[in-house]
């Protein structure tokens, strides 16, 4: 993908979604920390839309546009998940591809990249993921595919409770 500001929103975007997908699990807490995801990155949105000089009144106004691709992208995601290879293939060309993957092998790949950070998302404790915050994303390309069941633990701060 070209390095845009487009190029970097879809990828944002489909982060955030699997990290939604994976608070969603966690009740209560989860689903707030839900709406914190959600909330800092249209704030990253709209701090890196500054940084790169967009007209104010084009950034209002593309984010509303974006806002709008945001919601669409998270039900045929959700959907996609829920759905066999092909329907998460699907909803990854019509919105990170925007309809135009020349090659399937892309789309591919980026299916089963999608399905290994879920099921390594999932493999992760979630009371330690709700009070650090962090995420470790595995690479594109896995070297040892085995490795994607075994998440880092996490170390905590707790310096000054």
């Amino acid at each position: 993908m070209p390095d845009t500001f487009n190029s970097w929103f879809l990828i944002t975007l489909l982060h955030v979604w699997m990290c939604l997908v994976r608070m969603k699990q966690e009740g209560r807490t989860g689903k707030y920390m839900c709406r914190i995801i959600v909330h800092f990155m249209w704030e990253d949105v709209e701090q890196r839309g500054r940084v790169m000089g967009v007209n104010p009144y084009i950034l209002k106004k593309n984010m509303m546009v974006m806002t709008n691709n945001f919601y669409a992208a998270i039900l045929g995601y959700d959907e996609g998940i829920l759905s066999d290879d092909h329907g998460l293939a699907a909803a990854l060309w019509r919105t990170f591809f925007n309809q135009k993957c020349e090659d399937p092998r892309q789309l591919e790949l980026l299916v089963e990249y999608v399905r290994k950070q879920i099921q390594y998302l999932d493999s992760m404790n979630g009371e330690d993921l709700l009070l650090t915050g962090e995420v470790s994303w595995r690479p594109l390309v896995e070297k040892n595919p085995q490795s994607v069941l075994k998440p880092h633990s996490p170390v905590y701060n707790d310096e000054g409770l």
